[in-house]
């Protein structure tokens, strides 16, 4: 619905339509266009995967059709000076055979992207923004030794080193010598500084009788909380909590007023979290 987004965006008109479009489909090319360049050209047909259920019946000012469809004389649109383009189809996907030349098109000749994006480049990125922001601070890391919580433990260490201290909390609900296992990996092959915390029987306590999974996970989250302030306390004082918390999990775990998401269930790492906390 991108097409139609744009559109009604820009002042033209959009409707639903009876004639749905569900599949393969072709569209034959009308103008020249940036979007089509080394590509496709005005006389050509070619196969697309369409798959709507609205249609564009007006364009925006200064919108000009670039290719139509047996059912859509508005299949291809666009505003060349402002590099606005409207498509009804999927460039995404493997059965629109040209669909990631056109997406190339887009993000190299009209957006003008470099395209030079690299892990590398990603990694020390994430590592001097760590840097800049813990400055001189003291961080705990929630350790859990999951893909998460070690990824974000291992690029805070690469950034700030000793000013870094993880904690594994162990909760009684992992499995057999799971803990003492993460503890001996990461203390073997990474060096960190890591603290184990035996915290198994004050959280089984806790949970015992409770049978409300939405407060078994803000219960769970709120004894995490205490035990790191408890234990950022003997350390001294932390200035940081860090965890592995991805941004899915807030989405379901926060509602926000007037915004596009309900709460489906909270994560421990948000929805436990108290209002105030010592660590930012």
């Amino acid at each position: 619905y991108g097409q139609m987004a744009l559109c009604v965006q820009m002042g033209g008109v959009a409707e639903s339509s009876n004639h749905r479009e569900f599949g393969r489909a072709f569209v034959e090319i009308e103008k020249e266009s940036p979007l089509f360049e080394g590509l496709w050209a005005p006389g050509q047909r070619h196969q697309v995967w369409m798959s709507h259920g609205d249609r564009v019946i007006e364009l925006p000012p200064g919108f000009k059709v670039l290719g139509k469809s047996e059912s859509s004389p508005f299949a291809i649109f666009g505003d060349i000076e402002r590099k606005m383009y409207g498509i009804m189809f999927h460039p995404e996907v493997v059965h629109t055979p040209d669909g990631a030349r056109l997406l190339r098109n887009f993000v190299h000749n009209i957006a003008g992207i470099e395209g030079d994006w690299t892990m590398r480049a990603y990694r020390e990125h994430a590592v001097d923004t760590i840097r800049k922001q813990v400055g001189k601070g003291k961080v705990i890391c929630a350790l859990s030794g999951g893909v998460d919580s070690s990824v974000a433990a291992l690029l805070i260490h690469e950034a700030v080193g000793d000013q870094l201290t993880c904690i594994l909390v162990d909760h009684g609900l992992m499995r057999k010598d799971e803990a003492q296992s993460v503890v001996e990996m990461f203390r073997q092959h990474y060096n960190l500084p890591l603290i184990l915390v035996d915290a198994s029987d004050r959280f089984i306590s806790a949970l015992e009788g409770e049978a409300d999974p939405e407060k078994k996970r803000k219960t769970i989250g709120r004894l995490f909380i205490e035990v790191f302030e408890e234990e950022a306390k003997k350390l001294g004082g932390a200035d940081f909590l860090a965890q592995g918390t991805l941004y899915p999990d807030v989405i379901e775990s926060v509602s926000f007023s007037g915004g596009p998401s309900v709460t489906i269930k909270s994560h421990h790492n948000v929805g436990g979290l108290p209002e105030r906390m010592n660590m930012k």
